[in-house]
Parts: structure tokens; sequence; C-alpha cells
């Protein structure tokens, strides 16, 4: 059967002379795996075609979907948005890229999220027309806010006696845990006024040091890292932190 959905393409591999593998975490699917013949040629048309599967594209596609295989084919696609920044502006596009190697590193079975397609296109459409204040900061808020559709969120409950951030558990404590995974004093006061952001706009009033930044990113990381199986490291994370800073 044929069915219309939108999605953003989170990795593309090439696959024999002329095509692409391409992994895209759709609407109505969740993260699928598609190929696509006939995009990687010398002619200007195939050229094209071939552009509109690079990370962090937003499509409109027509796809056969059976549930029984792993490999999907595409009927239709084209451009669902047409970003005015995104693949030409390098800081709002290492952004980008560490948004969706964190978006597919979460992802382990390809069940739909609707909502969790929502939100990530409503982050990347928010980064395209972000100003520089708010892409120094967007990683962070991004970051923080994705976990809420994985089961880990962080809860805010910082206040003048719950000042300790417990990375393994989630939650502000009133005291040291017994394990080294925390942050506190005026790290643990940033991540608590970024749990309060909750549009991208707010965050062009965050003003931050570019070494905190760096170290609470690297903290997330972490974060991540102790509560999503096999995570691993994010290869964007050098590039990002270099390009921010």
């Amino acid at each position: 059967m044929n069915f219309h959905t939108k999605g953003v393409v989170l990795r593309t591999v090439k696959y024999g002379e002329t095509s692409v593998i391409v992994s895209i975490f759709t609407e109505l699917f969740g993260m699928q795996s598609y190929i696509v013949n006939g995009v990687r040629s010398s002619s200007k048309k195939a050229g094209t075609k071939s552009n509109l599967f690079q990370p962090t594209a937003l499509l409109d596609l027509v796809v056969y979907h059976n549930e029984q295989k792993n490999l999907q084919r595409i009927k239709e696609h084209r451009w669902a948005v047409l970003y005015e920044h995104l693949f030409f502006d390098v800081f709002k596009g290492a952004v980008a890229t560490y948004m969706v190697e964190l978006l597919q590193k979460c992802l382990k079975q390809p069940e739909p999220n609707p909502d969790l397609f929502y939100f990530m296109e409503d982050a990347l459409l928010h980064l395209d027309k972000a100003s520089p204040k708010m892409v120094a900061n967007y990683p962070l808020f991004f970051s923080l806010h994705l976990a809420n559709f994985f089961g880990f969120r962080l809860v805010d409950e910082y206040d003048e006696t719950h000042t300790i951030l417990d990375l393994q558990e989630g939650m502000f404590l009133n005291q040291h845990p017994t394990h080294t995974f925390y942050l506190e004093g005026f790290n643990s006061e940033v991540i608590a006024t970024f749990l309060r952001v909750m549009q991208p706009e707010e965050l062009s009033q965050v003003h931050l040091p570019v070494s905190t930044r760096r170290y609470l990113l690297q903290q997330l990381e972490l974060y991540y890292a102790l509560h999503v199986s096999d995570f691993g490291q994010l290869r964007s994370m050098a590039v990002l932190q270099e390009v921010l800073g």
C-alpha cells in the first residue's frame, strides 16, 4: 500500500553505482530504512534528487510500507520545507547534525511516535530561523527536552535546598549521591534554567560562558549514555564544540 508521510532524513549511505539507503524518521512509521534507486549519477537531474536525502532534510513522501520488510521503498519524494539557512550556515548546520545524531542514537525500534516527529520538525524549523544567541544555546535546550520522549526526563525540582543534579536518577537532590555522576553549584542551576525554557525564542535571554556550554554538553552526553543502551559517543560533538567555541 502507498502512504503519505513526512520525514526527517537521519543518515544516507551510498549503495551500488546509483542508489542510496536512507534512514528517515517518519511521521507515520517512526524510523525506517529506504532504498532509493537512480539518484546518484553524473546528470544534473540525478544530482538534484540526491540533495533531497542529505541529513536533516524535511521531506514530503509517498512510500510503500510492508511491516515484514526491513528495507522499504519510496514512490514519491519532494521537499516538505526549504530551509532558508540550515544547509548554508556552518553554525546552524553543526547544531542540526548534532540533533539528528542524538535522535538517531535514541531510536532503537521502528515504532510510530508522531509527537516526537512533530517535536523534531518544530525544533529544526525554529533552528533555521534562530538568532546567533539562540543557536549557541540550542544544543543544550534540545538535549534536555528530547529526553522527555524516551522516559528519562530530568525533573525540574531545583530550589535553594535541592541544588545537586543526580544525572543517574535524573533529579535534583539536597545531598550528594554515592556515585560521581552529578552536577552542582552554577552548573546545576544552568540546567534548571534550561528546563524552564519552553520556547526557543527564550534562549536568547540565557547568557553563558563558552566553557560552561562545552562542559554541560559533555555532561548531557554522559546523561544519555547512562540511560540509553549502547549509546556510545556522539561523533558530531567535537565539530559542534569547535564551531560554537
